[in-house]
């Protein structure tokens, strides 16, 4: 439900700061599109005026380091349904999911992202051929980062 004079989504406020609590972290913040939330807990600067600048160099010369993937990978990119760690297998050792040049069906296990201590198994949308893992073995995503290319 969003706030409709700013258009803030309240319920995704809360569940940010239900993350805080249930895993003892002072801030998060995510981003996406023009939008940028961060909640922090309380003792925590309410405002900074100095990372604020800092933080947007940063998203500024990821997303002009290539350009033409992003460009490419929007559409046809599986993307992080939340925080947490890739896994790209079931165990380590074993065998991964997928590879490039695999062909999935729509519902098929792609990797798992473990939040909280939870595994949780990240379906592939469609069904197509994986022509591009963006992510690595034991890495850590953000909501809506793109994980995987499937056309």
């Amino acid at each position: 439900m969003a706030d409709k004079k700013t258009g803030i989504d309240q319920a995704l406020i809360r569940d940010l700061a239900n993350i805080l609590n249930e895993t003892d972290l002072t801030e998060i913040e995510i981003e996406q599109e023009d939008l940028r939330i961060r909640v922090s807990r309380a003792g925590t600067p309410q405002y900074v005026s100095a990372p604020v600048p800092a933080a947007a160099p940063i998203a500024v010369a990821a997303s002009s380091a290539a350009p033409e993937a992003a460009a490419r990978t929007s559409k046809n990119a599986l993307t992080a349904p939340m925080v947490g760690t890739a896994y790209l297998s079931p165990a380590p050792g074993s065998r991964p999911f997928v590879e490039v040049g695999a062909t999935v069906k729509e519902g098929q296990t792609v990797l798992i992202i473990e939040a909280m201590k939870t595994m949780n198994q990240i379906p592939a949308p469609r069904s197509g051929k994986v022509v591009e893992i963006l992510v690595e073995d034991g890495a850590p995503v953000e909501y809506g980062e793109a994980l995987v290319v499937i056309e």
